[in-house]
C-alpha cells in the first residue's frame, strides 16, 4: 500500500524532494579514458590517438566535425565484453564501434544531460549513441541488436580543451 506521499508503507525511508537529483550526482569514483580515435573520413580505419585536440566543433582530426549534440562519440569500456558476449566473441575492440572515446569505471548513461570534465575539456552528455546499419558489417549478424542500449552517448562540447587517455572523467565542479 503506498502512502499518499509514494513511499510502501513500513519500507525503506521516504525520498524527499532533491534526494534523487542528489543521488544522481554520486559516483564511486572518477572514470577514465582508456581509449581515443578519430575517424579521418567516411568509411576509413580509425585513426588512434594518445591525446586529442577538442575544438567546439568535436575531436580534431574527425571528419564529422561540427558543433551539435553529436560532436563526440563515447562508449563504456565495460560495454565491449557485453556486446563480445551477445556476438558469440571472446571480445571486440572499440575502433568497430567507431567511437570516439572508451570510457571504463563510470556509468556514461548515469551523466546524461551533465556536464563532465575530461583533461582540460568539458562536454555535455547529451544522449544514447544509438548503433549504425554499419553494425552487421563490422560485428556480422547480429551486430546490430548486440549494440543496442551498449553503443553509448554523444556529447557537445562546452570548452574546448585537450584530452589525453588515462585522463579522469568526473562531473565538471559548477
Amino acid at each position: 500500500m503506498r502512502e499518499p506521499d509514494g513511499n510502501r508503507s513500513g519500507g525503506a525511508a521516504p525520498f524527499g524532494e532533491g534526494v534523487i537529483e542528489a543521488l544522481t550526482t554520486r559516483h564511486a569514483g572518477p572514470g577514465r579514458v582508456r581509449w581515443i580515435a578519430v575517424r579521418p573520413a567516411r568509411r576509413a580505419p580509425m585513426t588512434l590517438r594518445e591525446c586529442v585536440d577538442v575544438l567546439p566543433q568535436g575531436l580534431v582530426g574527425d571528419h564529422r566535425m561540427r558543433e551539435g549534440k553529436r560532436a563526440v562519440t563515447l562508449v563504456q569500456w565495460e560495454h565491449l565484453c557485453v556486446i563480445a558476449s551477445l556476438l558469440g566473441r571472446a571480445e571486440i575492440g572499440p575502433e568497430l564501434l567507431r567511437r570516439n572515446i572508451a570510457v571504463a569505471g563510470i556509468n556514461l548513461l548515469a551523466l546524461r544531460h551533465r556536464v563532465i570534465e575530461i583533461g582540460t575539456a568539458k562536454l555535455r552528455v547529451t544522449g544514447p549513441c544509438a548503433p549504425c546499419s554499419r553494425m552487421e558489417e563490422a560485428l556480422g549478424s547480429g551486430g546490430y541488436n548486440a549494440v543496442r542500449g551498449h553503443g553509448g552517448v554523444t556529447a557537445e562540447v562546452v570548452s574546448a580543451g585537450v584530452i589525453t587517455i588515462g585522463d579522469a572523467v568526473a562531473l565538471a565542479v559548477p
